[in-house]
C-alpha cells in the first residue's frame, strides 16, 4: 500500500465517521459504558496462605463455562483478546494484580506472534493453552516471548510427549492434583526436571492438599482455597483515554 492509498483511506474512515449522527454516537457509548467486562480471578497461593499469583480468565453474561470444551480455535482467540483487553488494555491494573503475576491462558496465535500480547513482562504470565498442538513453530515463539522477558506456564502436565518439549521453557508447570493419585512421583520429577517452580492445580479437597503438600508443592490454586470471582472492568478506563 502507497502512502496516497493510506491516505485515501483515512479520509474515507473520517468521512464515515462524520456522517454518523451525534445522537447515535452518543448513544453507542452509553450503551458501552453500560456494558459489564468480565474476568475470572483465581488466587495461585503459596504454602504460607498467601497470594503468590493470579489466574485471569474469560467472563461474560450469559457464559458457560461448561461449554468453552466446544470451541474452536477463534473462539479460544477472541476469549484471550477479551481477557487481556479487560485487563491490560484498561487503567487500574493494579486491582487486578495486586502486584502479583497474572496467568493467562494463550491459544497458539499468541505464543507464535501472529496476535500480540501486552508488553507487560513484569506482571504476565503466558499460560499454553492445552488446546495448543506443540511443534518447532511453537517452541520457537516461546523462546522469543523469555526473551523479551515473560514467563512461561504449562497447565495440566501429566508427562505427555508434547508437553516435555515444553519444559525447558517453562517457569511454571502446573499438575492437576486429581492425577497425582495415579501418576505421583514420577509426573512430578519429570515436571520439575528443567527447574520450573510447580503449581498444584484443581484442590478441591484437604486430602489432595495434603498429598500435594507431600510431593513438595508450595504453589496450589483450586476451590478449596479460594473460588473464582467474577471482577467488572466496565469503569476502568481504557489505556490512552
Amino acid at each position: 500500500m502507497t502512502s496516497e492509498d493510506g491516505s485515501a483511506l483515512d479520509q474515507l474512515g473520517a468521512a464515515v465517521d462524520a456522517a454518523i449522527p451525534a445522537e447515535l454516537r452518543d448513544a453507542w457509548a452509553t450503551h458501552v459504558s453500560n456494558e459489564p467486562v468480565l474476568v475470572a480471578r483465581q488466587g495461585i497461593y503459596s504454602s504460607h496462605g498467601r497470594p503468590f499469583a493470579y489466574q485471569v480468565s474469560y467472563r461474560a453474561p450469559g457464559h458457560h463455562p461448561e461449554l468453552v470444551s466446544r470451541w474452536g480455535a477463534l473462539d479460544h482467540e477472541r476469549a484471550t483478546a477479551h481477557v487481556l483487553r479487560a485487563t491490560f488494555g484498561r487503567t487500574d491494573l493494579e486491582s487486578v494484580a495486586h502486584g502479583r503475576l497474572l496467568f493467562v491462558r494463550c491459544p497458539r496465535a499468541y505464543l507464535v506472534g501472529d496476535l500480540p500480547v501486552p508488553p507487560r513482562p513484569d506482571r504476565l504470565v503466558i499460560e499454553v493453552s492445552t488446546t495448543t498442538e506443540i511443534d518447532g513453530t511453537v517452541i520457537a515463539g516461546l523462546r522469543r516471548l523469555r526473551e523479551r522477558g515473560f514467563r512461561i506456564a504449562v497447565p495440566a502436565f501429566a508427562d505427555h510427549p508434547e508437553q516435555r518439549r515444553l519444559l525447558p521453557h517453562a517457569d511454571f508447570v502446573k499438575v492437576d492434583v486429581r492425577d497425582l493419585d495415579v501418576e505421583g512421583h514420577p509426573v512430578v520429577r519429570v515436571a520439575r526436571s528443567f527447574g520450573a517452580l510447580l503449581i498444584a492445580e484443581y484442590v478441591e479437597q484437604g486430602s489432595s492438599l495434603a498429598h500435594a503438600r507431600d510431593l513438595g508443592f508450595t504453589l496450589f490454586q483450586g476451590n478449596l482455597i479460594e473460588r473464582a470471582g467474577v471482577l467488572d472492568r466496565a469503569n476502568a478506563r481504557l489505556v490512552g483515554h
